[in-house]
C-alpha cells in the first residue's frame, strides 16, 4: 500500500454500531462531547419525521447540544434507498471533516452502512411494472411465497433479507430477475468503497439476557408513553403505505388499531420482533471487518472510556486510500 506524503494524515471516522437498544446514541453522544464531533445517523427508521416514540431518536435537548446529521429529513411517504443514503452520507461526512470536526456514524441499519463505507454495486435500474408485479403477488400469495423465490435465485441475499421486508425483498428480486444473475454476485463487482479516512468501528456488544431485558423494558415504555396514539395519528395523516408503519413497534400498534390482537398480544410481539432484529443485526456486524467491540451498554461509565481510549490510540484505525480502492 503506498504511504502517505509525509506529514499529511487523513481525518478520522467513528462508526457506532450494535444491536437494537445497546446504547449507541448514548455512545455517540459522549464521543461527540469529549472531542467535538458531529452525528450522521445510520437508522433507516430514525431518518423519517413525525415517527418519534418508535424510533427511540435523541431528545430535542441532546439534538440541540450536538449535532445531528440524516435525522427527521424525510417524508414517512418517500423511500430512501441504502444508495441515496450513502449518498447523502458520504458528503456530509467530508463536510463535518472539512471543518475540522470529528464525523461519528452512528446507528443499526446494516445495509445503509455497508453502502456508506464499501458502497453498493451498480445494479439495474428500477423496474416499476416489474415491482408492480411482485407486489400482487405478495398480496395474493404473502411475504414467504417471494422470499421462497429469492432463497431459490439468490440464497445468500435470502438469509441477509427477512421475509416480511418486502421493499428489500422485491428489490432482490428485480435485481436477480433483470440481471439474470444473483444480486450476491453482483455486490461483490463494481462497488466503491469509502476512501480518504482513518474508520475506527467501535461495536457494542452487551451480554444477551441483558440487552434481551433492556430491549423488553423499552418496548414496554413505548406503548407507555403512547406509541398506539403516535400511530393512530400517523395512519390517519399518511395511510397504511407509509413505509415507516412497517417496522418494529410501529407494525405492532397497527395490529392493535385494526383490532387484529390485544394489547398486549401487540406489546410481546413487538419486544419479540426487537429480539429477533437484534440477534439478525449481530450476525451482520460480525461481518463487519476490524470492530473494536467493547463488551457492555454504550451508557456504561467504563464502556465509554474505552471507547474514548480507542478514539484516542486512532493512528491505529483502518485507512483507506484512493490507490486501495479495489
Amino acid at each position: 500500500m503506498p504511504s502517505l506524503p509525509k506529514g499529511k494524515r487523513e481525518p478520522l471516522l467513528i462508526v457506532v454500531l450494535g444491536p437494537t437498544a445497546s446504547g449507541k446514541t448514548a455512545l455517540a453522544l459522549a464521543l461527540a462531547r469529549r472531542f467535538g464531533g458531529e452525528i450522521v445517523n445510520c437508522d433507516s427508521v430514525a431518518m423519517y419525521r413525525e415517527f418519534e416514540i418508535g424510533t427511540a431518536k435523541p431528545t430535542r435537548a441532546e439534538r440541540t447540544e450536538v449535532t445531528h446529521h440524516l435525522l427527521d429529513c424525510v417524508d414517512p411517504l418517500v423511500e430512501v434507498t441504502a444508495g441515496e443514503y450513502a449518498r447523502q452520507a458520504r458528503q456530509i461526512v467530508q463536510e463535518i471533516a472539512g471543518r475540522g470536526r470529528l464525523p461519528i456514524v452512528s446507528g443499526g441499519t446494516g445495509l445503509y452502512l455497508q453502502a456508506l463505507l464499501e458502497g453498493l454495486f451498480a445494479g439495474p435500474l428500477r423496474s416499476e411494472e416489474l415491482r408492480e408485479r411482485l407486489r400482487r403477488r405478495v398480496e395474493e400469495r404473502g411475504t414467504g411465497h417471494l422470499h421462497r423465490i429469492l432463497r431459490r435465485l439468490d440464497s445468500a441475499a435470502a438469509d441477509r433479507i427477512h421475509a416480511n421486508d418486502v421493499p428489500k425483498v422485491i428489490r432482490a428480486l428485480e435485481v436477480c430477475l433483470a440481471s439474470r444473475q444473483p444480486m450476491t454476485e453482483l455486490w461483490q463487482r463494481g462497488r466503491e468503497p469509502l476512501i480518504g479516512f482513518r474508520i475506527l468501528r467501535l461495536g457494542l456488544n452487551p451480554g444477551r439476557e441483558d440487552l434481551y431485558a433492556r430491549i423488553n423494558a423499552r418496548a414496554a415504555r413505548m406503548f407507555d408513553e403512547g406509541l398506539i396514539a403516535e400511530t393512530e395519528a400517523l395512519l390517519a395523516k399518511y395511510g397504511p403505505t407509509a413505509r415507516p408503519l412497517t417496522s418494529l413497534g410501529y407494525k405492532q400498534a397497527v395490529q392493535f388499531l385494526r383490532g387484529e390482537v390485544d394489547h398486549e398480544t401487540a406489546l410481546r410481539a413487538a419486544q419479540q420482533a426487537h429480539r429477533n432484529y437484534a440477534k439478525r443485526q449481530m450476525t451482520w456486524f460480525r461481518r463487519e471487518p476490524e470492530v473494536h467491540w467493547l463488551a457492555g451498554f454504550g451508557s456504561d461509565s467504563e464502556i465509554q472510556a474505552a471507547a474514548m481510549a480507542a478514539v484516542e490510540g486512532g493512528s491505529h484505525a483502518q485507512v483507506t486510500h484512493p490507490q486501495s480502492s479495489r
